[in-house]
């Protein structure tokens, strides 16, 4: 076998590893999109029914309906722009939310997002706050408390009290802004004869795990920040081996899922006990505790604290941390090593879909921005790649002359490019550079909730997700649904023709064997980011319709890179 075919055998083999050994490490490391949030059947489109991101999607385990539940127990009314709600009398819990500007489907009467939930009632969701009983005798967890207001509502807070039988009395005093955030202070006024130790708590309860998958990118599950340190390394199997603990002055614990976060936030100035722990069956709980205070006779304390429960809108994460003093509250999104270059071209891309009201136009004109940027690079390479086509036969000479000599040909072959002034590495500058920023967007694509279900033109109402039109059923007119490394999508496969295209323009290796691979590794591609988000295919396809009207602007610049080199 000669060296052609054995380099061209070897390629065949890495190919067929990362086709069919691709999907195992993506799916651990590098998810690939959102599920799919609509399916071509016999040549039309069809929303499917609630996406696994949905939190709390009912169950056919409840044991009753959540309507009956809200009913059984008085309740005061929660309405602002972005939460709809209640609050039950009945431990004084918020247990009841809904997100009114997110749904859980496509579908025009699609329903809103259900965040909390009351216990009993499927995929069980609530926050309480009270105090240690630790000499003070605080409310029972069943008892009724007194609202001040039947409505909780920006500027309008309220208040919910009530006593005990040794004199002391305490309240709760709820107010709410126009995100997601309750403000929560915790009164307890000392009627009695003697001192009593004061310690608020707060507590997040839910019935189970998340059901959105924890992965290599993107932390599911339980988070704190303490000892300002924000920690993804608590999963909810370290919570089933036995509580994590621990204690700080500043920071807030909770639990995130892939689009919404519940997030105590004890008073950022002073010190707390956070945990997390497993509760009955198959609930898990996070809860803090403050610092006990000894309250005399006669005196009244108040704790505050605050509790988020919403969407992890980036806007409005930055906003808690810079101008409300959460300390790394933006951290809930976990931006990964690249935040410092992911954020900033969120907010650029976020910037480009508010002027134009479509993200994958903004996309589009992201891409657009960042090869008129990188022209210049673009510039150096293809004068690179000119100079190291002249030098070509020059170095094939030397290969053929020490080829049993492999230090001597290095040094040799270094030689050359010194005299020559030639960088082999200044060609990856483009690429290299690229890398980031197609990461940066790929984090955004799969973490942001700016990009859940926006659509960008005919079929694709999620860009998000991968592409749901496909030739193998025949559009959808069969009735099956190919398997998943096979379902290639009309966007991946023009993926797979721009970077044909691309590469017929790049000069013509002199290697026949790498001639064959270059033919080949288009198509390949195409089959490795099939399952991605279409708004990363889209990004590469701009790219590399870009890359060749740049290349054919060029190549009128240096035309010796079309001319077969010398020999």
């Amino acid at each position: 076998m000669n060296k052609d075919n054995k380099n061209f055998v070897l390629f065949a083999v890495i190919a067929a590893l990362i086709l069919f050994g691709w999907p195992v490490i993506q799916n651990r490391f590098f998810p690939t999109a959102n599920p799919p949030v609509t399916k071509i059947e016999d040549g039309k489109q069809k929303v499917l029914p609630k996406p696994s991101a949905d939190p709390t999607a009912d169950s056919p385990a409840a044991t009753r309906d959540r309507a009956a539940v809200l009913r059984e127990t008085p309740r005061v009314q929660i309405d602002t722009p972005t939460m709809r709600g209640s609050i039950n009398l009945r431990g004084a819990r918020i247990d009841d939310l809904v997100l009114k500007n997110y749904n859980e489907t496509v579908a025009k009467n699609s329903p809103p997002v259900r965040l909390l939930s009351p216990a009993g009632a499927p995929d069980a969701y609530f926050a309480g706050f009270g105090w240690r009983d630790d000499g003070l005798a605080p409310p029972a967890a069943d008892a009724v408390w007194t609202a001040s207001s039947q409505l909780l509502a920006p500027g309008k807070p309220v208040t919910l009290t009530a006593a005990n039988a040794t004199g002391q009395r305490f309240a709760i005093e709820l107010s709410v802004d126009d995100g997601y955030m309750f403000s929560v202070k915790q009164t307890v006024a000392n009627g009695g004869a003697g001192a009593v130790p004061v310690a608020a708590y707060g507590l997040v309860n839910r019935a189970s795990v998340s059901k959105d998958p924890s992965s290599w990118t993107n932390h599911v599950g339980p988070m704190s920040v303490h000892n300002d340190h924000a920690d993804y390394d608590v999963d909810f199997k370290h919570v089933d081996e036995g509580a994590q603990r621990f204690s700080t002055t500043g920071g807030w614990l909770g639990f995130v899922d892939k689009y919404w976060l519940t997030a105590l936030i004890p008073d950022q100035a002073r010190p707390f006990d956070g945990q997390f722990r497993r509760g009955a069956g198959t609930a898990y709980q996070a809860d803090y505790t403050s610092n006990a205070q000894l309250l005399q006779p006669g005196r009244q304390v108040t704790q505050t604290s605050r509790f988020f429960a919403g969407a992890k809108e980036v806007r409005l994460l930055d906003h808690y941390t810079d101008k409300e003093g959460v300390n790394r509250f933006d951290y809930a999104l976990d931006w990964g090593w690249f935040r410092v270059i992911e954020k900033p071209i969120f907010y650029y891309l976020d910037w480009l879909f508010r002027q134009v009201g479509n993200f994958g136009v903004a996309i589009i004109l992201l891409t657009l921005t960042i090869r008129l940027l990188m022209f210049p690079v673009a510039q150096r390479q293809f004068r690179s790649m000119a100079n190291m086509r002249a030098v070509q036969p020059k170095m094939k000479a030397i290969q053929e002359r020490y080829k049993d000599d492999k230090p001597r040909m290095q040094q040799e072959i270094m030689a050359l490019y010194k005299a020559e002034k030639v960088n082999p590495l200044a060609g990856c500058a483009p690429t290299l550079l690229q890398i980031p920023i197609f990461y940066a967007l790929y984090k955004m694509l799969m973490l942001t909730i700016e990009m859940r279900h926006q659509p960008f033109v005919g079929w694709i109402k999620d860009l998000s997700a991968p592409d749901p039109l496909t030739p193998v059923n025949l559009f959808g007119l069969l009735s099956f649904t190919p398997p998943h490394f096979l379902a290639i999508g009309v966007v991946p496969i023009l993926l797979g023709i721009s970077m044909y295209f691309q590469f017929k323009l790049n000069p013509a290796p002199m290697d026949d064997a790498q001639k064959q691979i270059f033919s080949l590794m288009p198509w390949v591609l195409m089959f490795v980011m099939a399952p991605f988000a279409v708004g990363l295919q889209v990004y590469w396809i701009t790219s590399n319709c870009l890359t060749i009207l740049q290349q054919k602007l060029l190549y009128a610049r240096h035309p010796g890179l079309k001319e077969a080199p010398a020999k």
